[in-house]
């Protein structure tokens, strides 16, 4: 399942990118709709090594200033039930997760501990540094496409107009950057995400923003954004550095550091290698 958050977050940076607009002065825009408020539901089932797992959940999402600004709140719950010599155990997990972005940051809040994390957020730091006449919309695609992603129609659901994409084993419906279905079967568990209410361009109540009042933990590394600007100083020396790696030379130095990209086939790593360098042309407007 690690692998499946790895090419999710992957497909998430490459959404960003395909919804950053040239004209926004490298102000933030990660949907083509300035605000929204969406209600989904989520099944999940399928059978691995012996298991049954069934599960279902709701999730809400908020947002505003072209997604800028997002919380989105997830409550879930998975049983899994294995048979072994005609004995059966059941075991049922819950999950209650919440999370905000703002500009850069993002917290994450623990409801068991009662905690708030605070990082900063990679896809949206990236998105935002790009250069304000990059065609990003472009290379967006591009990027989408070289891992193996494509359009495969259009299709209206909920009354919008929808792409429908095909990407890392996942289908999606996108509605300006917006994916309002989901369907993904990973490891022979599929999981469905619909949403079943959704309005756009709509004034957003404060209070859809709000967290808990927990207490918040600057996650190491963390920096503001002056501290953010002079690390980005830094990465672009270090991107400099990448942009000059063969494949072979990236490989070496990314498996020693990674242990899920140790487990990653030639193809995949290669695949991200592709990305990233051009992640770093974009950055570097080439």
């Amino acid at each position: 399942m690690k692998k499946a958050a790895l090419f999710l977050s992957l497909f998430i940076i490459f959404t960003c990118l395909a919804n950053n607009n040239s004209n926004a002065q490298n102000k933030l825009k990660r949907y083509n709709v300035e605000s929204g408020i969406i209600q989904y539901k989520s099944t999940t089932s399928g059978k691995i090594l012996g298991s049954t797992v069934t599960g279902s959940g709701t999730e809400s999402v908020s947002f505003k200033d072209w997604g800028a600004i997002e919380l989105l709140e997830e409550k879930s719950s998975q049983t899994t039930t294995t048979k072994i010599f005609r004995k059966s155990s059941t075991k049922t997990e819950t999950v209650h997760t919440m999370n905000k972005l703002d500009n850069g940051k993002s917290y994450s809040v623990d409801f068991d501990k009662k905690e708030i994390y605070l990082r900063r957020d990679m896809a949206m730091d990236m998105t935002s540094q790009f250069h304000p006449d990059a065609d990003a919309g472009e290379v967006g695609m591009g990027m989408l496409e070289s891992m193996g992603g494509e359009k495969i129609g259009d299709e209206k659901f909920l009354g919008y107009d929808c792409e429908i994409w095909n990407v890392l084993g996942a289908k999606q419906w996108m509605y300006k950057g917006v994916v309002l279905r989901l369907e993904m079967t990973m490891m022979a568990i599929t999981t469905i995400k619909e949403a079943t209410e959704a309005s756009f361009n709509v004034s957003v109540p404060g209070k859809n923003f709000e967290l808990p009042n927990f207490k918040i933990i600057k996650e190491e590394g963390f920096s503001d954004d002056m501290e953010y600007e002079e690390d980005m100083e830094d990465m672009d020396e270090k991107m400099d550095k990448l942009s000059k790696m063969s494949f072979e030379e990236w490989k070496k130095m990314a498996v020693a550091n990674d242990e899920e990209l140790k487990e990653m086939s030639d193809e995949k790593l290669r695949q991200t290698y592709d990305m990233m360098q051009k992640m770093i042309k974009m950055r570097q407007n080439k």
